[in-house]
């Protein structure tokens, strides 16, 4: 009779320190793969500074030096690649954006009796926000995964090595162009994109909204400033950076063969849109807070 409280005494207290431990040791656990995964965004954010860094000292070099050829041949070569062959695909999109805007707007302003005003919204929406946004994601999958997987090509085919061995600097000849064309391009691919998207809600706004031609063009112009186009285009200019370095960043550390390659292209389009996204974010309250 004496033995079975004992025994269930012993039991719930044996409970007591295992599940303690377990509570601790998952909360290590979890502390140390938070304490990985903030290392691992330091050093990649550090690494990406230093590229950054090499890329603008290069980039200076070739414009003031005498000695550092600037190299124009290969930054049209990808102005080319990198703008005039995603002409179309940005014309698709933003054409649609215009239109999905001017539709989903019309039943709202009805209701205030406003449907003109659908020029307002859809020119501002466009030419600030919308047009560089979607350009810069555009091009993030266009031609950031496309440069991310040529360099990448490169390191495992030990060209790169081959330029550092003929003391050529990869990051002169590899990444200032990539850099420079896609950041000048975005720009001007903004301002086609703002075109083709106001297009398309003018098109939609005419012949679906009945809202005489005239008087859309009339409010859009009126609506808009040039601290609208201004701002869009800073941000184009930021994005266009960006992708091209986390492109280059993410070529060049590339290792394992094609699988390398392959998740370097991968992983360029998935930052390349998150860091977009986030900047876009804080351009946006800086704006806001700035009263642009």
């Amino acid at each position: 009779m004496t033995d079975a409280p004992s025994n269930t005494t012993q039991s719930g207290g044996g409970n007591v320190p295992g599940k303690l431990y377990n509570v601790v040791a998952g909360a290590g656990r979890a502390s140390r793969s938070a304490a990985g995964q903030v290392g691992d965004v330091v050093r990649y954010t550090g690494g990406m500074s230093y590229l950054l860094g090499d890329t603008i000292s290069w980039t200076l070099r070739s414009l003031f030096s005498r000695n550092v050829k600037f190299g124009g041949r290969a930054i049209l070569v990808q102005m080319f690649r990198v703008g005039v062959k995603s002409i179309p695909i940005i014309a698709i999109v933003e054409v649609f954006i215009g239109v999905i805007l001017a539709l989903q707007l019309a039943p709202t302003l009805d209701t205030y009796g406003q449907r003109q005003r659908v020029a307002d919204v859809v020119g501002i929406a466009i030419v600030r926000e919308l047009g560089p946004l979607l350009t810069a994601i555009v091009l993030s999958g266009f031609a950031g995964a496309s440069i991310a997987a040529e360099i990448g090509s490169m390191v495992e085919s030990e060209e790169v090595k081959a330029l550092r061995a003929h003391a050529l600097n990869p990051i002169r000849f590899l990444v200032v162009p990539r850099f420079l064309a896609t950041s000048l391009m975005i720009v001007v691919l903004t301002v086609f994109s703002d075109y083709i998207g106001v297009l398309g809600g003018f098109l939609t706004a005419v012949y679906i909204l009945d809202v005489p031609p005239v008087l859309y063009m009339n409010l859009t112009q009126a609506a808009l400033t040039t601290t609208d186009f201004l701002t869009g285009l800073v941000k184009a200019g930021v994005f266009g950076g960006v992708i091209a370095m986390i492109a280059c960043y993410e070529g060049l550390r590339v290792s394992g063969g094609p699988a390398g390659v392959g998740r370097a292209t991968t992983s360029t389009v998935v930052k390349s849109i998150v860091a977009i996204i986030g900047i876009d974010a804080v351009f946006t309250a800086a704006f806001y807070a700035l009263g642009i």
